[in-house]
């Protein structure tokens, strides 16, 4: 199992830099950045990725409604090129809510967009070239779109974790990030059903890279607090109240791993247990810099283990 961290978007682009690289120092194996209407993800974990060597870094993820596939396309291979092959490539359906109120576009028909968004990027991931041209979208190469030294081609993950979007995924990507699915969901609902959707499509078994809110702390009610006041913003949202219920759950914070050493790391003991082949931990940040470094040395340590 491999173990990251998610890194927040609310530093400049220098501060971003140096904590990549003391996430490197620390032992963790990549740096993860989300996808908001600020920083542009791929050109950020490129500039990070170069500039820290030998660190993976990762998008999750990128919606598809608002983003064409040719253009995705051009993004994640500019940054597989610049970071030499360290770059990992996530996109999720995104929410009606904000879609609509942002690009002002029917969020409609979200799975079967992803397919064919999926269907249409892969080929240029991998050849350059596509042909594809569906009910939703078109995306053709009349001139050859491969950027020199992509290589070898951008692994493809999906934020999915409601039953239609795994079923995709399965079938057209390489793995999934799922956000607050604790171990219970992912292993008797999620992994199984990604899982069987690869083997009926004839394709590897996919990788299960789950991104979980975890501080290791001495005040675990002081952060636990913090937790449910920055993770309410996900209770909002069906798909996450759904995964939060099957995780057993009630709220979003009840997922988050907060404690010391043994207890954060039984829990990523649960992660792997029940399918996840990597964690990346979240939000690390909420109890302050003396937890942070705190957290990224037991899972340095983790993920030497």
């Amino acid at each position: 199992m491999t173990i990251g961290v998610a890194l927040s978007l609310q530093d400049r682009v220098d501060s971003t830099v140096q904590l990549a690289r003391e996430a490197h120092e620390a032992g963790l194996r990549s740096a993860w950045f989300g996808q908001t209407f600020s920083y542009d993800s791929p050109t950020l974990a490129a500039i990070v990725g170069r500039e820290v060597p030998g660190l993976h870094v990762g998008t999750s993820a990128i919606p598809v409604f608002g983003r064409h596939p040719l253009l995705v396309s051009s993004q994640a291979q500019t940054a597989q090129a610049a970071t030499g092959g360290r770059y990992h490539l996530g996109l999720a359906l995104g929410t009606k809510k904000l879609t609509e109120a942002a690009f002002g576009i029917p969020h409609e028909r979200p799975v079967g967009r992803l397919r064919e968004f999926l269907t249409a990027l892969r080929p240029l991931l991998e050849t350059g070239s596509s042909d594809f041209h569906g009910e939703l979208l078109t995306a053709t190469t009349p001139m050859p779109a491969r950027v020199p030294g992509a290589e070898p081609p951008v692994p493809l993950l999906v934020a999915a974790m409601a039953p239609q979007a795994l079923r995709v995924s399965g079938e057209l990507a390489d793995g999934i990030l799922p956000l607050l699915a604790g171990p219970r969901a992912l292993a008797e609902h999620i992994v199984p059903a990604v899982s069987a959707a690869a083997e009926a499509a004839g394709r590897p078994a996919p990788r299960i890279v789950a991104f979980v809110p975890g501080v290791v702390t001495a005040d675990a009610e002081k952060v636990r607090e913090s937790a449910t006041e920055a993770l309410a913003f996900y209770e909002q949202f069906p798909s996450y109240q759904r995964v939060i219920g099957l995780s057993g759950a009630t709220r979003a914070a009840d997922l988050a791993v907060i404690g010391d050493e043994e207890t954060v790391a039984a829990e990523v003991h649960r992660y792997r247990e029940a399918g996840a082949t990597e964690v990346v931990f979240t939000a690390t940040e909420l109890g302050g810099e003396a937890d942070r470094r705190r957290t990224w040395k037991l899972l340095g340590e983790l993920a030497a283990g």
